[in-house]
């Protein structure tokens, strides 16, 4: 790609682009946590 192609893109593009990373992330972040607490928990006894 060139620059030539990225400079008709409008910013929208990459504000779309962080409302999905943040729709997949605070689930996924959610996940993480909870596997880590059960996981503590499995192991602390």
């Amino acid at each position: 790609m060139s620059a030539e192609q990225h400079e008709g893109q409008p910013e929208s593009h990459s504000m779309r682009i962080a409302a999905a990373w943040t729709l997949v992330g605070i689930p996924l972040a959610y996940g993480l946590v909870e596997t880590l607490r059960r996981a503590s928990a499995l192991f602390s006894g």
